[in-house]
C-alpha cells in the first residue's frame, strides 16, 4: 500500500454545466494526503470544501481531473465504488440525514450489516463504534431523533466507524454545538484520529487549529494555501 492515502490532480467540479446556473465549484485542485495524518479543510461557507469532501470517496464526481485512492484512479473503469466507500467514511453536517433506524443501535448496526456480516457480528462492531464515541448501553434503545444535537452527531459517527474505515471525514462536525460540547467533540476527534486518517471541513479555525497535523485554507474553490496551522494562520493574516 501507498504512503500516499489520497492524492488529487487538477480536479475541476462544475455544478449544472451549460445551463443558466452553471457554476464553477472547485477549480484545479492538487493535493496529496498521506496516510496517518489529521487534515483540516478550513473556508468560509461557499468556498467548496463540502463540495471536495463529497468527492473523496466517490458521493460526487468531478467534471474532469483525477482523484486516487491508494495509488487507485477512483475514476477508472471498473473501479469498486462500493468498497471505497467503505474504506472512506464520510459524516455530513447533519446527522439526521443518516440517521434512520427506530434505535441507536439497530442505525450504528446498518453499515456493516450492509457490509455482509452477520447480526451479532454486526452488533459487536456497533457496541465497539459506539464506545469510542462516549455512548454506552443506556443509549442503545433509544431513539436517534430524540437525541440532544451533540449525541446525534455521535451516533453518525459510530455508524461510520463502526464499518472501520481506514479514513474518517467530517463535514463541519461542530456546527450548532455549544461551546462545551464543541470542545469534547475536538478531544473527540483527536481520539479517533490516533487510529486513522481523519479530514475534518470546518469554518471554524479553532477546529483544528491544535489538533490538525496539515490545514488546507479554501477560497471560492481554490487550495489557496496548505501547511501547519502556524503557517496557514499567518497566511490569513
Amino acid at each position: 500500500m501507498t504512503d500516499i492515502a489520497i492524492k488529487i490532480e487538477h480536479l475541476n467540479y462544475i455544478y449544472s454545466p451549460g445551463t443558466a446556473y452553471e457554476k464553477h465549484a472547485l477549480r484545479d485542485i492538487c493535493l496529496e494526503i498521506p496516510h496517518g495524518e489529521f487534515v483540516g479543510i478550513i473556508g468560509h461557507t461557499g468556498s467548496g470544501k463540502s463540495t471536495l469532501i463529497q468527492h473523496l470517496n466517490g458521493l460526487v464526481k468531478a467534471t474532469d481531473g483525477a482523484l486516487y485512492y491508494n495509488g487507485e484512479n477512483i475514476y477508472q473503469n471498473g473501479y469498486d465504488m462500493r468498497a471505497l466507500r467503505n474504506q472512506v467514511g464520510l459524516v455530513f453536517q447533519y446527522p439526521e440525514y443518516q440517521l434512520f433506524e427506530i434505535d441507536v443501535l439497530t442505525d450504528v448496526c446498518f453499515g456493516p450489516k450492509n457490509q455482509g456480516f452477520s447480526e451479532e457480528e454486526a452488533k459487536e462492531k456497533a457496541k465497539k463504534a459506539l464506545s469510542l464515541v462516549g455512548l454506552g448501553e443506556s443509549y442503545y434503545s433509544q431513539s436517534p431523533f430524540e437525541l440532544s444535537g451533540g449525541q446525534k452527531r455521535r451516533v453518525a459517527i459510530a455508524g461510520v466507524l463502526a464499518m472501520e474505515p481506514e479514513v474518517l471525514i467530517l463535514d463541519e462536525p461542530t456546527a450548532g454545538l455549544d461551546p462545551n460540547e464543541r470542545i469534547r467533540f475536538r478531544n473527540l476527534i483527536s481520539e479517533l484520529a490516533e487510529e486513522r486518517l481523519v479530514l475534518l471541513s470546518t469554518h471554524i479555525v479553532s477546529d483544528v487549529e491544535f489538533i490538525a497535523n496539515k490545514i488546507v485554507l479554501m477560497k471560492e474553490g481554490q487550495c489557496c494555501f496548505g501547511g501547519t496551522s502556524d503557517e496557514v494562520i499567518a497566511s490569513m493574516d
